[in-house]
Formats: C-alpha cells, structure tokens, sequence
C-alpha cells in the first residue's frame, strides 16, 4: 500500500492532476503507521514537484508555454512573484491548482536548488502533517 501511496504522491505533484489526500486519509483512519504514511507521502510529493522544478529548470518558456496552453498573462504574473520571493516561494507549492505552476517556474528561473528543495520539502511536510493530523482527530 505504500508504494502506491508514493506512486499517487509523485503524481500528484507533477502537471498531471491526481490526489493523494484522500490515499493519505485512508490509510491514517485504516490504521497504517501515522509516521510512514506521513513520510512516504511527503518523499514521493516532494520528488514529483522535484522533477516539475527540473522541467522547467532543463526547458525554456517558449516550448513549456505552448505544451502547457496557459495564458501568457497568468504565466507572466507567476513568473513576476516567482521572480521576487525566489527560493523561498517553493514553500507554497504545495498548494493545489497553482503549486505545480510555481513549482515550474521556480525551475525556469532556475533558482538555487537547495534552498527551493528544502522549501518545497518543508511546505509538502507541513502540508501532509496537517493533514494527517486532521485525519486522526
């Protein structure tokens, strides 16, 4: 089970839409290790929005942009806050719907990798810690 939880997690921080919340809940009520759970969600999110920061890191807008059909001014207002909190914007890629935008652009302004991966790490454990929490209550 938690290998597919790992496999959901992954997936559902790169561009393609998929939720591992509910997994994540199921398992906590269903009485699997809160701790395991907790990090086998975080690790496979974390490295999904990993490889979506490579994505961008490795491509450039113009081909992203096309394959990705976003509208040129939600793109440039995402790049614009992407480009005045830095690094530090990765703690809020966790958030849906727009996390694995910022997620991208982090990776086309190519900030500094360390400091965007502990932030992106730090945002996912919060995000899943909360969560879990919630789901034992």
């Amino acid at each position: 089970m938690y290998v597919s939880l790992f496999v959901a997690s992954f997936i559902s921080a790169t561009l393609l839409p998929l939720a591992s919340e509910a997994i994540v809940v199921g398992m906590v009520v269903g009485g699997y290790d809160i701790w395991v759970t907790l990090m086998v969600a975080t690790i496979g999110n974390w490295l999904g929005s990993v490889s979506t920061y490579m994505l961008g890191y490795v491509g450039d807008w113009k081909r992203i942009g096309r394959w990705l059909r976003v509208p040129k001014e939600k793109t440039d207002r995402m790049l614009e806050k992407t480009e005045r909190w830095g690094a530090w914007f990765g703690l809020l890629v966790w958030l849906p719907g727009v996390g694995d935008v910022i997620a991208l652009c982090l990776g086309l302004l190519r900030t500094r990798m360390l400091g965007t991966f502990v932030a992106i790490l730090v945002g996912k454990m919060v995000r899943y810690g909360v969560l879990v929490w919630g789901a034992k209550m």
